[in-house]
């Protein structure tokens, strides 16, 4: 039997496994199995929290499909409330391990517990062939594109996973189990990219709704208000720091632009404990 806890950040919901005393010997199906929320637990994927030889904690990712990720903003606040929480940390600044980077992580402390965590997200990365996006411009700012058949003004960013972010009247009214896969999919993104589907309020807030490689829509995406954040100020849409509506809740994105770096803070809530045969 495996030991885990359900947590989530903004209702993006992760199973979470204490890699210092559980081992997953197949990660990918256990994802799968897991993450599903009639015959599993229900998940937007796995969650490994595993030792690291360059940082305080590592980060192991995987989608709901099996497929692993590099990095997710939702996530690594997670863990920094996990190893606060459960006593793996009594220091209220940690670092994390990712795919996507070393992460390092500020915790806010009330009563004891985690309420919520700011996170260096590191810089954006712009050039299309990092991101990756086949496109014949160095980078894709703004740009006029043809998506199943509707038309599109794209920015395509980079938080350490691909992010296509596009500009909508109205998020509520949009049916993402028709357009999200049409995004994830299309021939542009050799890796597949996570789509964000913005609506401008004012200066300073935005709503966005999100489809997910490997998951589908999900309530929230760290990483993706990070990637709306940055496409929103590069377009002159918003300010360089905005509050970000997701379904699951609000995540606060500064840009900084004398780092380059991006900041998100927002709360992360355990759910449940509980265990499963792998």
């Amino acid at each position: 039997m495996v030991k885990f806890t359900k947590m989530h950040g903004c209702g993006n919901d992760y199973v979470y496994v204490n890699c210092f005393e559980e081992t997953i010997k197949n990660p990918e199906a256990f994802a799968v199995k897991v993450s599903d929320r009639h015959f599993g637990i229900g998940a937007d994927g796995l969650i490994m929290i595993c030792p690291s030889d360059v940082a305080d904690f590592r980060m192991a990712m995987y989608n709901a499909d099996g497929s692993e990720g590099k990095m997710c903003g939702n996530g690594v606040r997670s863990i920094a409330k996990y190893v606060y929480d459960k006593g793996l940390t009594d220091k209220e600044q940690i670092s994390i391990e990712t795919k996507a980077g070393i992460k390092y992580l500020d915790l806010f402390i009330e009563d004891g517990k985690v309420q919520s965590v700011k996170v260096d997200m590191g810089e954006p990365v712009l050039e299309t062939k990092d991101v990756p996006v086949l496109f014949d411009k160095e980078k894709m700012i703004g740009e006029p594109v043809q998506i199943g058949g509707a038309a599109y003004e794209m920015t395509c960013v980079s938080m350490g996973n691909p992010h296509a972010i596009v500009w909508v009247e109205d998020t509520s009214v949009l049916n993402l189990e028709k357009i999200g896969p049409v995004f994830e999919q299309h021939a542009m993104f050799p890796e597949r990219v996570n789509t964000e589907f913005v609506q401008i309020i004012n200066r300073k807030e935005v709503n966005m709704r999100v489809w997910e490689r490997g998951s589908g829509e999900t309530l929230a995406c760290g990483t993706g208000a990070c990637a709306t954040a940055v496409a929103c100020y590069l377009n002159g849409k918003t300010e360089s720091e905005v509050l970000v509506h997701l379904l699951g809740g609000d995540l606060r994105i500064q840009y900084d632009q004398e780092s380059n770096h991006v900041f998100m803070t927002g709360p992360a809530t355990i759910v449940f404990d509980g265990e499963i045969e792998e």
